[in-house]
C-alpha cells in the first residue's frame, strides 16, 4: 500500500481520527492510546459522537444517485443529445415552432423516463437495506450486535469463522485465526493472523498482525482494533477501481449485442435517407431533422427505463416472497438457470438436526460420549452450527450436567482437518486433569486415534474395520456420523495446538439425523418442469448424499465424491459434471471446479449455499443464492437472499426472473418491429413522394405517445409457456423478428400511401394526418398482438397496459379535430378516410397474427 508522510500522521480521510504512518508497526497498547481506546471497546456516547465526526463505515461507490443526478443522467443518451441538436440547428434555420416541438417532447420523455426510474430506485434501495452485514462489537465492555456501517475508529471487534472483517485495523488476541485476504493479495491459501508487530515497510502480505476490509475469516476467532474505516480502508482506496466493470450478465450481454445490431441498421438507414433527399433537392434543414428522427424513431429509446422498472417491479414482487434481491441485473440470469446447484441440509433436507444417538465402538449408547461431546460442542466459541446445537440439546433432554466442566483452550475447526478439539477439565471425571477432546469427522477423527473404547484398546486394522463397517451401515441409512475421540493432555502455560492432536483413543460415535423435507420431492419436480436441472454439492458422506437423493426419487443418480473428482483434468471434468447429480466429500475449491465446469459447457448455473466453505461457488456462479440466517461471507457473494432456505420460495423466484426476462423483450420486440417498418416505410416514401412523409415532430409526438403504454409492459401479464422453460437472449431470433413483422408493417403503410395518394386523393397535410395515425394505431395494436405466442384474444393482457393502449388510441383519434393540432401539422380528416385507416389497422391485425403463427412455427420452441 502507497503512503504519504506527513510527520508521523496520515489523514486519507478529513473526518477520520489521526493514524499514526505503519499502524501495524506499533504495539497493541500504544495505538489504544492513540485512538483513546482501550480493550473494553469504546463507550456508546463516545462511538456515537465518531460516527457523526467520521461518517459511516461504507464505500461511496454503491451510493444511490440522487434525483438531480438521475435527471440530468437522462440528457446523457446519444438519441437525446441528437435531438437537442437538430432543435438548435432549426432554432438557427428560424424554424421555431419544429424547434420548440421537438424541445417539448424530449423533455416529456426524459421527465416520464426519470420519473419511472427514480421511484424504481427508491423501492429497491428500500429492499437492499433489509440484508445488512452485522458485527459483534464490544461497547461499554458488552458484545452486541451492530451494523457493520455504524463501526468507527477505535472500536473492538470479535471475529470468528465465517466473519466478515468489517474495517482495517490489528489483532489484538487471537486463536488459530486464519484469514482469506485473496481479494487483496491474490494469496491462494487462507494466511494466519497474530498478536504483534511487523516492520513498517512490511508489505501487505506480510502483515501478519493485521486484518483488512472485505477479506473473511476462514477459521479461528480473533478480536481486533479498528484503526481505518470506509474509504481510508485498503479496500476502499481500490474499491473505485473494483466496481468500475462489474462483469456483465448474460442478458446485459444480450442487450449489448442487440445495441450493436441496432446501431448498425439506424447508421446505414440515417446516412443513405440523407443522402438521397438532398441529392433530389429536398429542403437540406428539413431533410437532416427528418433523417435524425428516423434515427431516434427507430431506436427503442424507452428501453433501460422499461428495464430499471421491469427490473424493480420483479424485486418487489420477488421480496413479497422472500427473495431479496441484492443485484438488480442478476434478476434474469435468475430466469435463465437451467441448473441448480445445492447443499442438502435445510434445502432438501428440514434442517432441524437432532442428534438420533450417542454410542461407544460396540454401537452401545453411551453416556460417556455423550458427556464428551457436550463439552467439546458447549465450549468450542467458533461459528455455531446445527450439529452442535443438536448435542447441546440432547445432553440438556438427558439432564447432563456441564457446570463442573472447565475450559482450558480451544484448536478450532477447518475445512482441512475436518474437525474441533477442546482442552477442558472436568470436575466429574474421577481421574481429574486436563482432557483433549476431538469431535469430527470419522475419517479424519480415526486418523489421530491409536487406540478405541474403554479399555482403550490397541486400534488395529481388525477394530478400524468394524469401526468403518459400522459408519458404512449407519451412512447408508441416512445418518450423517462423527466421530469422537479423547486423551488426557499435560499441562502448560502455553497453547494447544493442532500437532497435540495425536495419540488419541477413540472414544464413540455421533449419529445425526436429518430428514428429506416433506415437500422437498414436489420442489425437485416443479424445478424440472421448468427445465432446471438439481445438482447436490456437499461435503457429507456420498452414501448420506446417495440416501436423501433416493428418498427424494432421484434414483439413478451418479453419485461422484471429492477424491474422484481430484483425479479427472478440467477437460474430463466438463464431460463428469453434466452427468454427475451427486458430488460429495467436495471442500470449497472443489465446488468453484464444479461450478465453472457447468458454466463451460454452455449452462446457467445458481448456487444456493450459506456457509463459509460455499463463498468460492458463490462468487463463481451465474446465479449466487444465500439465505438470511448465512455467514456474512456467503451473503456478501450472492445475488440473492432468501428469508427461508426453500426450494419452493426459490421456484417462485425463478418465475419472476422469467417473467421480467419476458416483458423486458416484449418491449423489445414489440417496438424493434413496428418502429422498424415506420421507419422503413418513411425512408421508402421520401424518396418517392414530392414531400416529407411526415415531419420531424410528428414522428416524434409518434414515438412519445406509442411509449406512454409501453412503460405497463413492465406489469404486464405473462403466459404460462414463458415460464416453462429458461430464456436465453437470442440475437438472430430478434433480427428476423423484426425485419418479418417490419417488413409486413411497411407493406401496410406501402398500402396506405396508396389509399391516401390514389383512393382519397389527400394533400400533402392530409396525407400525413391519415399516415400518422394509420402508423400510431398498427403500433399500438401490434403490442397487444404480439406480447403473447397465442392468439391475441387468447390472451389476457395486464390491466395498465390494456388502459393506457385504448386511452392513446382514443388520443390518436381525437388528435387532428383538438384546436392545437396545427401546432403538429394535422389537419381534420374526413370519415371516409379516417374509417378507410382504420380499415386498414384492423387488417393488419389479421396479417400479423398469420405471420406469428407461421413465424413461431418455423422457429419452433427457440422462443416459446
Amino acid at each position: 500500500m502507497n503512503r504519504r508522510r506527513s510527520g508521523s500522521r496520515r489523514h486519507p480521510d478529513p473526518r477520520s481520527q489521526p493514524v499514526p504512518d505503519g499502524y501495524w508497526s506499533l504495539p497493541a497498547a500504544s495505538l489504544l492510546a492513540e485512538l483513546r481506546s482501550d480493550a473494553g471497546g469504546l463507550s456508546h456516547g463516545e462511538a456515537a459522537a465518531r460516527l457523526r465526526r467520521q461518517g459511516p463505515n461504507s464505500l461511496d461507490t454503491a451510493k444511490r444517485a440522487t434525483a438531480l443526478v438521475l435527471f440530468v443522467n437522462q440528457f446523457r443518451s446519444p438519441l437525446v443529445l441528437i435531438l437537442i441538436f437538430a432543435s438548435i440547428i432549426s432554432l438557427v434555420a428560424a424554424e421555431w415552432i419544429d424547434a420548440g416541438v421537438v424541445l417539448a417532447i424530449v423533455f416529456g420523455s426524459t421527465l416520464l423516463g426519470f420519473a419511472q426510474e427514480y421511484i424504481a430506485g427508491a423501492a429497491i434501495e428500500k429492499l437492499r437495506s433489509k440484508v445488512n452485514i452485522h458485527s459483534s462489537v464490544v461497547r461499554d465492555g458488552q458484545a452486541r450486535t451492530l451494523p457493520s456501517s455504524r463501526l468507527v475508529q477505535g472500536d473492538v471487534v470479535l471475529l470468528s469463522a465465517g466473519s466478515l472483517v468489517p474495517a482495517d485495523g490489528v489483532v489484538l488476541e487471537a486463536k488459530d485465526c486464519f484469514v482469506n485476504q485473496a481479494v487483496l493479495t491474490g494469496e491462494t491459501f487462507p494466511a494466519e493472523k497474530k498478536p504483534g508487530v511487523v516492520a513498517a515497510k512490511a508489505a501487505l502480505a506480510e502483515r501478519g498482525n493485521s486484518v483488512f476490509m472485505g477479506t473473511s475469516v476462514s477459521s479461528g476467532t480473533a478480536r481486533m482494533l479498528i484503526v481505518q474505516t470506509g474509504k481510508a480502508t485498503v479496500f476502499g482506496q481500490i474499491a473505485g477501481k473494483l466496481v468500475l466493470r462489474p462483469p456483465l450478465t448474460e442478458f446485459e450481454s444480450g442487450l449489448q449485442r442487440f445495441g450493436f445490431l441496432l446501431t448498425r441498421v439506424m447508421l446505414v438507414m440515417v446516412v443513405a435517407v440523407l443522402a438521397i433527399n438532398i441529392f433530389v433537392a429536398k429542403p437540406p434543414i428539413d431533410s437532416l431533422l427528418f433523417a435524425l428522427a428516423l434515427a431516434v424513431g427507430l431506436t427503442p429509446e424507452m428501453l433501460p427505463a422499461i428495464v430499471s422498472i421491469t427490473l424493480s417491479h420483479g424485486a418487489k414482487r420477488m421480496a413479497r416472497l422472500g427473495v431479496i434481491v441484492r443485484r438488480l441485473n442478476s434478476i434474469e440470469n435468475l430466469g435463465s438457470m437451467d441448473v441448480l446447484c445445492t447443499d442438502k441440509t435445510g434445502t432438501l433436507t428440514a434442517g432441524v438436526i437432532e442428534l438420533d444417538a450417542a454410542v461407544d465402538v460396540a454401537g452401545q449408547p453411551s453416556a460417556a460420549v455423550l458427556r464428551l461431546a457436550g463439552i467439546n460442542a458447549r465450549f468450542q466459541s467458533g461459528l455455531a452450527n446445527p450439529l452442535d446445537e443438536a448435542v447441546i440439546a440432547a445432553t440438556k433432554k438427558a439432564d447432563m450436567d456441564l457446570g463442573p466442566v472447565q475450559k482450558v483452550d480451544e484448536i478450532p475447526y477447518d475445512f482441512v482437518r475436518k474437525c474441533l478439539s477442546v482442552v477442558a477439565v472436568d470436575g466429574a471425571d474421577p481421574a481429574g486433569g486436563r482432557r483433549l477432546i476431538t469431535k469430527g469427522a470419522l475419517d479424519k477423527v480415526l486418523a489421530l486415534c491409536t487406540s478405541a473404547g474403554i479399555e482403550r484398546a490397541a486400534l488395529d486394522a481388525a477394530t478400524r474395520e468394524r469401526i468403518e463397517a459400522r459408519f458404512e451401515e449407519w451412512s447408508g441409512r441416512g445418518y450423517r456420523v462423527l466421530g469422537v475421540a479423547s486423551r488426557a493432555v499435560e499441562e502448560r502455560s502455553g497453547s494447544y495446538v493442532r500437532a497435540d492432536e495425536q495419540g488419541l483413543n477413540f472414544a464413540g460415535f455421533l449419529l445425526f439425523m436429518d430428514p428429506p423435507k416433506a415437500d422437498a420431492r414436489q420442489a425437485l419436480v416443479d424445478l424440472a418442469q421448468r427445465g432446471v436441472q438439481l445438482k447436490i454439492i456437499t461435503g457429507d458422506n456420498h452414501k448420506v448424499a446417495r440416501y436423501v437423493a433416493a428418498a427424494l426419487d432421484l434414483r439413478d443418480a451418479s453419485v461422484m465424491t471429492g477424491r474422484e473428482l481430484n483425479e479427472l483434468g478440467d477437460g474430463a471434468l466438463l464431460h463428469a459434471a453434466a452427468r454427475t447429480t451427486v458430488f460429495a466429500e467436495v471442500d470449497p475449491n472443489q465446488k468453484e471446479r464444479i461450478i465453472l465446469a457447468l458454466q463451460k459447457t454452455g449452462h446457467v448455473v445458481g448456487y444456493l449455499g450459506d456457509g463459509i466453505n460455499d463463498a468460492l461457488a458463490l462468487h463463481a456462479a451465474d446465479v449466487g443464492i444465500s439465505v438470511d440466517t448465512a455467514v456474512d461471507v456467503a451473503k456478501e457473494a450472492a445475488d440473492f437472499v432468501l428469508l427461508r432456505k426453500d426450494l419452493g420460495i426459490l421456484r417462485k423466484g425463478i418465475d419472476e426472473g422469467r417473467l421480467t426476462f419476458s416483458n423486458t423483450l416484449k418491449y423489445i420486440l414489440t417496438t424493434i418491429s413496428a418502429n422498424f417498418g415506420n421507419m422503413f416505410s418513411m425512408a421508402v416514401a421520401s424518396v418517392f413522394l414530392p414531400f416529407l412523409p411526415l415531419l420531424a415532430s410528428q414522428i416524434l409526438l409518434n414515438n412519445f405517445l406509442s411509449d406512454i403504454p409501453a412503460t405497463a409492459i413492465a406489469g404486464d401479464r405473462v403466459d404460462p409457456e414463458w415460464l416453462a422453460r429458461p430464456r436465453r437472449w437470442n440475437t438472430a431470433f430478434i433480427r428476423d423478428y423484426m425485419v418479418l413483422f417490419g417488413l409486413l408493417s411497411s407493406l401496410f403503410d406501402l398500402l396506405t400511401f396508396a389509399a391516401l395518394l390514389w383512393v382519397f386523393q389527400a394533400a400533402p397535410e392530409a396525407f400525413r394526418t391519415g399516415w400518422f395515425i394509420e402508423s400510431l394505431l398498427t403500433e399500438l395494436v401490434i403490442a397487444l398482438v404480439v406480447r403473447t405466442r397465442r392468439p391475441f384474444y387468447r390472451s389476457r393482457p395486464g390491466n395498465w397496459l390494456l388502459i393506457s393502449t385504448v386511452a392513446v388510441m382514443a388520443i390518436a383519434l381525437a388528435l387532428p379535430y383538438l384546436p392545437f393540432s396545427s401546432i403538429f401539422g394535422f389537419v381534420p380528416l374526413p370519415a371516409p378516410l379516417m374509417l378507410g385507416m382504420i380499415g386498414l389497422t384492423l387488417a393488419y391485425v389479421f396479417a400479423v397474427e398469420l405471420a406469428k403463427k407461421w413465424f413461431y412455427a418455423r422457429a419452433g420452441n427457440e422462443n416459446k
